[in-house]
């Protein structure tokens, strides 16, 4: 089972879309997906998808219920564990709480090839726990300006407490693919410099209006629009994240 955490240095990125997609487009290559709602403050996957979820992630913080209890059925047979907005009990669990959660997550190894986490953006201490349990982290970031600088702050901040961690970045909303890969190098550039290591590249995503289409409609673009090139970019996406995966697995065999 492979945990990847997709992130971003602040909001507006795109990053719940491309949570969503990804896991959607692994599980069209047949990998059993857990999409993990990991913003405890502002949890919207369910909206985004256009889930209800009857239990959620408040209810295995209280000891309510099992992680595998509060997992919901979601499009391309994968399951969701939803979150829930602005509820006290998330906003502030601290690392004991927190482990609830990692400790039930290794019990879906059995049937589970991969859990994404949606975290929050920023650099909250919530999010760098779940990026530090990860072992994977994408980090989303747009063309503009300010979204680069705090991506890198992101990455920085990410390999001063793990510095072997292993991190790409996804372009979202460029205009083509070169102007995404112009986007990696200089990141890539600026890591190499003052953090002395570089940064994976998976691909990035166009800017794409259906994109806007499928959020009004709570319904993940790849199901509204699975032509669209936005989400053939994103699958382009999920098979190099499941070819890194094998090839991890090869090496540690």
């Amino acid at each position: 089972m492979r945990t990847i955490a997709i992130t971003s240095g602040k909001g507006g990125t795109g990053k719940t879309t491309v949570a969503i997609n990804l896991s959607l487009a692994l599980a069209e290559m047949g990998q059993r997906v857990v999409l993990f709602d990991a913003d405890l403050q502002l949890a919207n996957v369910d909206v985004a998808m256009n889930l209800k979820a009857e239990r959620t992630l408040q209810h295995v913080v209280a000891d309510e219920a099992s992680l595998r209890d509060v997992l919901v059925p979601g499009p391309k047979n994968i399951r969701v564990a939803c979150g829930g907005s602005a509820i006290r009990t998330l906003m502030t669990a601290g690392p004991k709480k927190l482990a609830l959660f990692f400790d039930q997550i290794e019990e879906l190894a059995s049937d589970t090839d991969f859990v994404v986490f949606d975290t929050a953006a920023g650099l909250d201490n919530r999010v760098q726990t779940f990026v530090q349990r990860a072992q994977d982290t994408l980090v989303v970031t747009t063309p503009d300006p300010t979204s680069v600088t705090d991506a890198y702050a992101a990455i920085k901040t990410f390999l001063r407490k793990e510095p072997m961690a292993s991190i790409a970045v996804v372009p979202n909303l460029v205009s083509d693919e070169k102007e995404g890969e112009t986007l990696h190098h200089t990141i890539q550039a600026i890591t190499k410099a003052f953090l002395n290591r570089g940064v994976d590249y998976h691909g990035s995503v166009r800017n794409d209006p259906r994109v806007t289409v499928s959020v009004r409609k709570r319904t993940p673009l790849i199901e509204l629009a699975p032509s669209s090139p936005a989400a053939q970019d994103l699958r382009r996406i999920a098979s190099r994240v499941a070819s890194a995966r094998l090839t991890r697995q090869g090496l540690a065999a």
